[in-house]
């Protein structure tokens, strides 16, 4: 093999070690949640049941991950090649009959975590939205039920290709009467988004799932009435890894669009690989007790102060990128952004980004 044959090698070895590493911190509270339930049944399993814990897992790690990795790329290859119907050119996206006209002037987008499994948030994301609602100027729209680890604009259980198979998941994680099953399903769908998250951060495959999700989002905005001719503003706002989803779709809404997109990221994991120097600007809340916020600074090189030309670099050294701190946040459970003791914090930072 020659040297450039070498070096492709491995580079590919690199990239796909990279996202083993971020799947394995992006599913770290939950193989926490495995630890912590094991403890606490260790007298009820068996050999037997351990080695079939064993077995499981095998399964979970060697064949339904990477399938479910493959399935992701060759689903958008085959809408980007025109196999899938669905999403709407960007050309007849707001036209009149389409789009209707509203008296917004912005249009606040959430994009949820890995955590997301359908068009509905869980209960305690729904309750911090709509505290935010409505605490919102009036001239601002919240648009919340975008299923940010989807490109088509149905649910994963209505997908084509796969609905058969995350029907049964979603079945055993509400209906089965083992727990530690009920985990692992729920793990499992939490690493198909995961793993959208690294492609989305891939500068190979990353713009074509970001475009596609582009036009999604777009579609729901002119559904609620934005309109490109009105000079709307949009504000697209992140959690955990809605955040790298958000900053992916960023410069390709605002081509469609044509409208100031700017982005708001709170407990974000993201890359910063992407083009960043249009938007109207970025704004990170963090907290100061989320290693796994922190953890993205050191997993995406392009976050390392050692590369001064990376794109992200690049917004934080001419000024377009804020970062707010929030004392004693963590990214998720009692003392996360959507818990009682943090979310009105987490609110009132959102709302002075939104003002800047």
């Amino acid at each position: 093999m020659n040297q450039a044959g070498r070096i492709q090698q491995w580079s590919q070895r690199f990239n796909l070690r990279l996202l083993i590493l971020v799947l394995a911190i992006g599913l770290g509270v939950n193989v926490l949640g495995v630890g912590h339930l094991l403890v606490a049944f260790r007298w009820m399993l068996s050999p037997a049941d351990l080695q079939l814990l064993v077995q499981l897992g095998g399964l979970f790690l060697l064949v339904l991950i990477p399938a479910a990795g493959i399935y992701s790329l060759v689903s958008e290859f085959a809408f980007w090649e025109g196999w899938l119907q669905g999403l709407p050119t960007p050309a007849s996206l707001f036209e009149p009959a389409v789009a209707r006209a509203t008296t917004h002037d912005c249009f606040l987008v959430y994009l949820d975590g890995i955590h997301q499994l359908e068009r509905d948030h869980p209960p305690r994301v729904s309750d911090f939205l709509a505290l935010l609602e409505q605490r919102l100027p009036a001239d601002t729209l919240l648009v919340r039920g975008l299923e940010t680890y989807t490109v088509m604009p149905v649910a994963l259980a209505e997908d084509a290709g796969s609905a058969w198979f995350w029907r049964r998941l979603f079945a055993l994680q509400e209906h089965y009467p083992n727990s530690l099953v009920q985990l692992i399903a729920a793990v499992l769908v939490q690493a198909n988004n995961v793993i959208k998250v690294g492609i989305s951060s891939d500068r190979r495959y990353g713009p074509i799932l970001n475009y596609e999700l582009a036009l999604k989002i777009s579609l729901r905005l002119a559904e609620a009435g934005f309109r490109p001719d009105r000079g709307c503003r949009i504000a697209l706002m992140g959690y955990s890894g809605g955040a790298e989803m958000a900053m992916g779709v960023a410069d390709y809404l605002r081509r469609i669009t044509r409208a100031p997109v700017s982005i708001i990221s709170f407990c974000g994991v993201f890359s910063g690989n992407q083009v960043l120097h249009q938007l109207a600007g970025i704004t990170m809340i963090v907290g100061s007790k989320d290693p796994v916020a922190a953890f993205g600074r050191f997993a995406y090189p392009g976050r390392s102060p050692l590369l001064p030309l990376s794109n992200w670099n690049q917004s934080l050294s001419a000024g377009r990128i804020e970062r707010c701190e929030i004392a004693g946040m963590n990214h998720n459970g009692i003392h996360g952004p959507f818990s009682d003791a943090f979310r009105l914090r987490v609110i009132k930072a959102i709302l002075a980004a939104l003002q800047r």
